[in-house]
């Protein structure tokens, strides 16, 4: 979709989801096609870890659903990964809102879904990562691998065979990459 306006984030949050998923780059709506059921189902396995793990320890808030993250304002950029982990040093002590949140998560998680490209995907990490992102965790279920960046420079590939760990950011996960594309 082509506006010839640009879209602030307040804006975007108030379409109606019957308009259609967006994000927002730049000002300019990006409209986001519905994920397959493979894909909800690996957001759906891992968010539940990550959750479970991140709650236990008491490290932050796992969050799923497309949430909104504004990175940039004037124009306004906001971008929505499949997951997203934010600190709990990070969170505010006022009630949680419906609004997006201002600034990066720690973690974004992005399944690529049979319709995104390797550089739509790669750009998008890194926009995440320019934008203060720690990592970004990009899971390809084509070829069952999870690529986790920590900087344009820095990307490490985990195959079925690995485990997937976050040492620094979530000390004493671990997930084996193969459950995450195991059918039911």
């Amino acid at each position: 979709m082509s506006v010839a306006t640009q879209v602030t984030a307040e804006e975007l949050l108030l379409m109606s989801r019957n308009e259609g998923d967006y994000e927002l780059i730049e000002g300019e709506l990006r409209e986001m096609s519905p994920a397959g059921w493979r894909h909800g189902a690996i957001v759906i396995r891992l968010g539940g870890l990550l959750d479970r793990h991140v709650t236990d320890q008491g490290l932050g808030m796992v969050i799923g659903g497309d949430p909104g993250f504004i990175l940039a304002r004037d124009p306004d950029t906001v971008l929505a990964p499949d997951i997203a982990f934010i600190r709990k040093d990070r969170i505010p002590v006022l009630p949680l809102r419906d609004a997006f949140w201002t600034g990066p998560p720690d973690l974004a998680v992005e399944v690529m879904s049979p319709g995104d490209t390797v550089n739509e995907v790669h750009d998008k990490a890194l926009a995440w990562l320019e934008a203060g992102t720690s990592e970004v965790w990009v899971i390809n279920p084509a070829s069952h691998t999870v690529s986790v960046s920590r900087a344009a420079s820095d990307t490490h590939t985990f195959t079925e065979a690995d485990d997937l760990t976050s040492p620094t950011l979530l000390p004493g996960f671990r997930c084996p990459v193969a459950e995450l594309f195991a059918s039911p």
